[in-house]
């Protein structure tokens, strides 16, 4: 007999589904067949069925947030069964204790989380019984049985385990203490708030935090361009004037002399100069990059995009979604024919067929056996589906990811660019450029952004004469550095802050760099957000006061340092290798953890953040800001205390006394400062930004005719 366990119920249901088999309660029964002779159970864990104790459950004294107790680190860390998940835990143990159990199947998502899932609950348990690995990266019926058919051994992916189980403990130990340190060191500085901080997301959000910064400090230049219209041999075109390849005039005199100059002139074409390029159909999708794509053509989060293709995934239509390759083995692209023969049955692909080519079995862009590591690029499965039985967001991540499969059977796009040289009055240089499309290839099948399309140049060639027949000045101003997208972030995490904006992402980075892994970033973006240090406002990133304190608390220490964390996944890669030692691993995090926190406790008295609103950054239900009186009512002279998320008069139930001040009016956040000064003296500072509609302004909140109202201070004319 053998037991089967799987990550999670409905993962359990679709390996089960192969079989005949008898639900029960937490677990299948099935019944013997050419696989298992003796028939088998197959049972689920839910996730994490365990967690790494609490440091009070290592010594008592850990419990208490404070200083003398710092650094935590256990001799040796301990999981324990998951309190909300106890049940299923006892139904998992019981099965595999089962005398009648000769082995178990590991069947975990096939990678390393999945590894130490189910590693973790069959080390809780005490058994020592011998045990096999189902790894596949797809849920078709095809895949499973072949799975079965060919497990692996226990120690083929034994260090992808030690792998999982050392990042999580260096996760904790360095997410423990520095998030203890900061938050104790912050709230001596008036911040009764958790501030979460970590290996990977301390980093991603100081590069964040930069960014904000750099968008804060910048300050807008005016310049000019000077703008000609040209008639040239009966055609007409526009041109700007540019000098050592630079169109912009930083004063304005001097483009309006520039243009004084040029009004009528003379013109005669110097040079026309075509450059042909060619655009490869884009790579296949591993999870970085179908974020990316997801995010940028429909908005989507990358914790979303995650979801949605893991559901897919359940459904077996797409191969597993955690990849971080973008190339396919001989054996998967030998399948390509069959699946696509089936997508072109479908109104929404029937037109892109015949495919230019038939096969690209031998093409090393897309098929590359060493470019492969645990899984295969993200593709559609043998088991193909109509996008439009799928839910909306379902067909249009499948819709994606059938495309680029498409795309890659088609021939490279050609565009030629031009760049027309324009010489007024023997003198004045005016440069024009355009690009026409000579061979559409695989843009047929990926839809492109219609803003990418430019009006084709006129048909002149060099030496062609005319005059210029209108010119004028254009004046714009400087930009500051654009916002991240939430897609964006995911590339920013994979490149450890390189960031480019490539649809190819960087062609895929043959070893592991940067923050986090393609499992982990989504779920690092999300935790940054439920943590209050980023706001995402259609689809920008925006950095809050408490992420600007946490990164200027820390500064350069090397907690933030995007060089460090991305060491580190190559040391944790190394250790799922077999390369590397675990052992000498953790204790090299046990000596970062410690300089975290003597930096620190180091660096704290010199912290100053004058600069931010730091009595908003408080838990919305501390005991300590609960309650606590913060002036006296305008309407009936009791106290006004702090109610949560508004100040209220605490004669609410004695008197019907409804005074109140949101903590938020009109997207500002309303200082405790600027409330006291309200009921205090009738008004509070200068608030700058208040936003209504698309349109923002700076005031002073006033109590004027028994209400709360804005007074918008006039200059003197």
């Amino acid at each position: 007999m053998k037991v089967i366990i799987a990550e999670k119920p409905d993962q359990a249901s679709t390996l089960c589904s192969q079989f005949q088999r008898v639900k029960k309660d937490g677990y299948y029964e099935i019944k013997p067949n050419e696989l298992f002779p003796n028939g088998a159970y197959c049972t689920w864990a839910i996730g994490h069925l365990t967690q790494l104790m609490a440091p009070e459950d290592y010594h008592s004294e850990w419990k208490k947030w404070t200083l003398s107790t710092l650094p935590i680190i256990p001799e040796k860390f301990k999981y324990e069964v998951t309190k909300s998940k106890a049940k299923q835990y006892q139904i998992v143990s019981q099965l595999i204790k089962n005398p009648a159990v000769k082995e178990i199947i590991h069947a975990g998502d096939a990678g390393r989380e999945g590894e130490l899932i189910i590693r973790n609950i069959i080390q809780l348990s005490g058994v020592k019984k011998p045990m096999k690995r189902l790894w596949i990266s797809s849920l078709t019926p095809a895949s499973i049985l072949q799975g079965f058919r060919q497990l692996l051994k226990e120690e083929n992916t034994r260090n992808l385990y030690y792998e999982a189980y050392s990042r999580a403990c260096a996760d904790w130990l360095v997410g423990m203490n520095a998030s203890r340190v900061y938050s104790i060191l912050l709230k001596e500085k008036g911040m009764n708030d958790v501030f979460s901080a970590g290996r990977v997301q301390t980093p991603t959000l100081a590069l964040i935090v930069q960014r904000e910064k750099e968008i804060e400090e910048f300050k807008p230049e005016p310049f000019w361009e000077v703008v000609a219209t040209f008639g040239i041999e009966g055609k007409k075109y526009k041109g700007k004037w540019q000098k050592d390849q630079q169109t912009r005039v930083m004063d304005k005199e001097l483009a309006e002399k520039i243009a004084a100059f040029c009004k009528g002139k003379p013109a005669k074409i110097k040079e026309l100069i075509t450059e042909r390029k060619e655009y490869q159909p884009p790579f296949l999708f591993n999870l970085s990059s179908l974020q990316a794509a997801a995010n940028k053509v429909y908005k989507f989060s990358p914790k979303k995009t995650l979801d949605i293709v893991q559901s897919l995934y359940q459904k077996g239509i797409v191969s597993y979604p955690r990849s971080d390759s973008t190339f396919v083995t001989k054996g998967e692209a030998e399948l390509f024919p069959e699946i696509l023969a089936k997508l072109s049955a479908f109104d929404d692909y029937k037109d892109l067929f015949p495919l230019p080519m038939s096969s690209i079995l031998n093409n090393p862009r897309y098929v590359n056996e060493k470019k492969v590591t645990d899984h295969y690029a993200i593709i559609p499965t043998e088991q193909v589906k109509d996008p439009k039985k799928l839910s909306s967001d379902e067909e249009k991540m499948y819709d994606m990811i059938v495309r680029r499969l498409i795309a890659a059977h088609y021939d490279k796009a050609i565009f030629d660019y031009s760049t027309l040289t324009t010489l007024v009055d023997g003198r004045a240089e005016f440069i024009t450029k355009g690009k026409q499309q000579i061979q559409e290839g695989w843009r047929k099948v990926i839809y492109q952004d219609e803003k990418e399309k430019d009006q084709l140049l006129p048909n002149v060639k060099q030496g062609d004469t005319g005059q210029v027949e209108k010119v004028e000045t254009k004046e714009s101003k400087t930009q500051p550095p654009k916002r991240f997208t939430e897609g964006q972030l995911i590339t920013l995490m994979k490149t450890a802050g390189k960031y480019l904006d490539n649809d190819e992402l960087e062609k895929v980075l043959s070893k592991v760099e940067g923050l986090g892994t393609e499992a982990t970033r989504a779920g690092i973006i999300t935790m940054l957000k439920d943590r209050k240090y980023i706001e995402i406002k259609k689809n920008q990133v925006f950095a809050t006061d408490k992420g600007k304190v946490l990164i200027k608390a820390i500064g350069d220490q090397i907690l933030a340092s995007p060089e460090m964390t991305a060491k580190w996944e190559q040391r944790l890669s190394e250790i799922g290798e077999g390369q590397a030692s675990p052992s000498v691993f953790m204790e090299q995090t046990k000596k970062l953890s410690t300089k975290i926190v003597n930096d620190a406790i180091a660096v704290a008295p010199n912290w100053n953040f004058e600069a931010f609103q730091i009595d908003t950054i408080q838990r919305s239900s501390s005991r300590y800001t609960l309650g606590k009186k913060v002036g006296k009512c305008k309407l009936c002279d009791g106290n006004v205390v702090d109610k949560g998320q508004f100040y209220g008069c605490s004669n609410y139930k004695t008197a019907n006394c409804h005074f109140t001040i949101s903590k938020l009016i009109l997207g500002k956040k309303i200082t405790k400062t600027n409330v006291q000064k309200l009921l205090k003296e009738g008004s509070t500072n200068l608030i700058k930004g208040f936003k209504k509609g698309e349109k923002t302004f700076d005031a002073k909140l006033e109590w004027k005719n028994g209400k709360i109202g804005f007074l918008i201070e006039k200059n003197d004319l």
